[in-house]
């Protein structure tokens, strides 16, 4: 609705100052005055553009306003403030509509987009850890939400298998023996901290580990061999891991370091023709325009090491030109840590600079902030190590538990389902209702609080909604009209016809969080409208049903809301 105010503002403005302005420049948005839907804040913009006063140019736009079929007789306020109130037919029609879409009110997109989007990237040999969460996370819910949207998503987990590090691994594995054993390696840190204890420590196995590496890169069948056991074992632990947190990424969606390594002397020879790179110190380094160093100098960015090795700026270039020639994608996006911010902005300058990235597409870094725990620092177990994401997510469930065991009639297998669906939802949403640009604090008493912006607290409002239902007996038809006569229905009404401005927004932002705001707004919105207005006690027959075809509307919005964040909606909990 808002979507259709701002286009006939918009029009307004053109009608009278002859100023074409699209509607996101119309300024609409849902108010927080009482006894007002929308607000547009135009008018005081336009003043500063045009040098007339704010509330002359609102009482012109007033009378030019076409939207008689929507809203009562427009008034102005305050400096210059164009409020709009939804008429009775308005709210009536648009009810009804968001009840026949499957959609609720989401067009998909005109011009659809194929995206290659790059999330989780773990090491292999290294268990996830809880500082994998968000990206994670964050990138399974944007990739949900573009591919609601309408748009093309090819996502791919781009793991760290190849490098220095698998030499002391792949010897400390053909060391111990273990490279012929059929079972899985049971600790992946304890083995990796093994092997880096002995390449310290250890100067014969150190350097039978660089040769390691060198057989690696060369193809050495048992070497290669070795390696692919540590990826293998690896492989199953992640996908234990996306199994529990309900992430979408598969084994197809795999692209380790190692797929992108016969590509980089190529690379290199490309970059070397297009005569963006140097030798310096030994080294072949990129020197992409605008980024300097402390000093003031023009800032390196090393594609060759000087022993011949490559690093992540060469990886990195070869993954997107691999995306953009041999897969087509138009789109580039990396959910990955804030700290990469100046890698990525450096990379992205030497693809448009090479000519692989052009204006017709669009690369992005998808920044995100750290996981800390209450003390304010980076999260640790009492030892001080990172905290196992496994261990986190079990010990969710544990949590979980304990509110599913009060809940009556449930078998023990439901009580255990609802402990997975609420404890894996309350850390997914801790984090996706954060704006993914800052830290925020994990806490489980917060997180798994029947109250407040949790899952918890929306799960709960659509398990209410669930219990309305199967009380009341026979399923409402389709075309149930619904008819707002108190506040508390119109208030909730209007919170879930703001659903696809909502959902728009948080697509166009790369931003999950904005997503769960309106879902917190509409469980609120019901809350409240719960506690007013009887439902299945109401005075007539058509209050009644009307009351239950919101209710069922509100359960559409956060079911739907929920999936779109990868996070379950049990009927019961």
């Amino acid at each position: 609705m808002s979507v259709e105010l701002a286009r006939r503002v918009a029009a307004a403005v053109h009608a009278a100052l002859d100023l074409p302005i699209s509607p996101e420049q119309a300024q609409v948005r849902p108010s927080r005055a009482a006894g007002v839907d929308y607000q547009s804040n135009v008018a005081m913009s336009l003043a500063r553009a045009t040098g007339r006063d704010a509330r002359d140019i609102a009482a012109d736009l007033v009378a030019r306003l076409d939207a008689a079929d929507l809203v009562e007789p427009p008034t102005v306020t305050g400096p210059g403030f164009v409020n709009l109130v939804l008429t009775p037919g308005c709210l009536a029609t648009s009810a009804a509509a968001l009840l026949a879409d499957p959609r609720l009110g989401v067009p998909p997109v005109e011009h659809p987009r194929r995206i290659a989007i790059d999330y989780s990237s773990p090491n292999v040999a290294k268990e996830m850890h809880v500082g994998h969460l968000r990206s994670t996370v964050l990138g399974d819910a944007i990739s949900r939400m573009l591919r609601f949207a309408g748009h093309e998503v090819v996502p791919h987990n781009h793991i760290g298998d190849w490098g220095t590090p698998f030499g002391m691994l792949i010897e400390h594995l053909a060391d111990e023996g273990l490279g012929d054993t059929p079972a899985p390696l049971q600790d992946l840190n304890a083995f990796y901290q093994e092997a880096r204890k002995r390449f310290d420590a250890e100067p014969d196995f150190a350097a039978r580990a660089r040769r390691r590496v060198v057989l690696l890169q060369g193809g050495h069948q048992e070497t290669l061999t070795l390696w692919r056991r540590l990826v293998d074992d690896s492989a199953r632990h992640f996908e234990q891991v996306y199994a529990l947190l309900g992430i979408a990424l598969t084994p197809a969606d795999v692209h380790g370091e190692s797929f992108y390594n016969p590509f980089l002397a190529d690379l290199v020879k490309q970059l070397s023709t297009k005569r963006l790179v140097t030798v310096s110190g030994g080294a072949i380094c990129a020197f992409p325009e605008g980024f300097t160093n402390r000093d003031g100098d023009p800032q390196a960015m090393v594609v060759r090491k000087r022993g011949g090795g490559y690093g992540y700026a060469a990886t990195d270039l070869a993954t997107a030109r691999y995306w953009i020639e041999e897969r087509g994608a138009d789109d580039l996006l990396y959910v990955v840590g804030a700290p990469q911010s100046q890698h990525f902005a450096m990379v992205f300058a030497v693809l448009r600079a090479a000519g692989w990235l052009t204006a017709g597409h669009h690369a992005e870094h998808i920044a995100f902030g750290s996981v800390l725990g209450e003390d304010g620092r980076t999260i640790r177990t009492r030892a001080g190590t990172s905290v196992k994401l496994v261990d986190l997510l079990v010990e969710a469930i544990d949590h979980a538990g304990r509110i599913a065991e009060h809940r009556e009639g449930l078998t023990d297998a439901q009580r255990a389902e609802v402990a997975r669906a609420v404890g894996i939802g309350a850390v997914k949403y801790a984090d996706l209702s954060h704006d993914r640009r800052k830290d925020y604090a994990f806490a489980w008493d917060r997180m798994l609080a029947m109250d407040g912006n949790t899952a918890v607290y929306l799960q709960y409002a659509n398990c209410r909604v669930h219990s309305l239902l199967r009380r009341a007996g026979s399923p409402l038809a389709a075309s149930t009209p619904i008819h707002p006569t108190h506040p508390r229905e119109r208030a909730l009404l209007l919170t879930l016809l703001q659903f696809p401005a909502a959902f728009t927004a948080a697509v166009r932002d790369h931003a999950p969080h904005r997503l769960c705001t309106h879902l917190h707004a509409t469980a609120a919105a019901f809350s409240a409208f719960y506690a007013a207005c009887p439902v299945l006690s109401a005075d007539t027959r058509s209050t009644r049903s009307s009351r239950l075809a919101l209710s069922a509307l509100t359960s559409r919005v956060l079911t739907l809301g929920l999936s779109l964040l990868g996070i379950e909606a049990p009927e019961r909990i």
